[in-house]
């Protein structure tokens, strides 16, 4: 266990790396240092919607929507985007370039029960050269659920190398 000093120590020589990282410093409480929390932050603009009712299938051992049952959800959600867009996660229209998941956070917010109608709200940002980021935001009535936050590389699954954002995949996000 830490002492006190060492554990201001601690949190003042890691302050600045999980800023840079997103992460919300740690704190000391009492002679406990707390976990270091990705915090996101919702959108100001979501641009794609998708509902869902929540199956039997979707309940965990705890009664409530399970983390991999809500990831399979925000999976649908994008998968619905693409094909909303006339695109699909393996061809994003040059019919050679798809998508790979390089990261995922998840914020949870509340629990979602059996038969709970959930909306998933999405927004594509941070475009780059070879890559971009969804954000989505689960709501239940107007109830947070979750804030979820996805990067993407682009590409391609014949070569196994990543690749540009196709112009007709920019151009469709740009005329959004």
């Amino acid at each position: 266990m830490m002492t006190r000093l060492e554990a201001v120590v601690f949190d003042t020589a890691h302050q600045e790396v999980l800023k840079n990282n997103r992460l919300q410093a740690a704190f000391v409480v009492g002679q406990e240092l707390r976990m270091p929390r990705i915090k996101l932050s919702e959108q100001e603009v979501y641009e794609f919607q998708s509902s869902f009712q929540v199956r039997p299938q979707d309940i965990n051992y705890g009664g409530h929507v399970g983390n991999d049952n809500l990831i399979s959800l925000v999976g649908a959600a994008r998968a619905h985007l693409f094909h909303s867009l006339g695109f699909s996660e393996l061809d994003l229209g040059d019919r050679q370039t798809g998508i790979i998941i390089t990261d995922l956070v998840v914020n949870y917010k509340a629990e979602a029960f059996l038969f709970d109608e959930l909306l998933i709200e999405t927004h594509i940002g941070e475009v780059a050269p070879k890559g971009f980021r969804m954000f989505h935001r689960i709501r239940k009535d107007m109830k947070l659920i979750a804030l979820v936050e996805t990067g993407f590389a682009t590409y391609n699954y014949e070569t196994k190398k990543t690749t540009p954002i196709p112009t007709s995949f920019l151009k469709c996000l740009a005329g959004r």
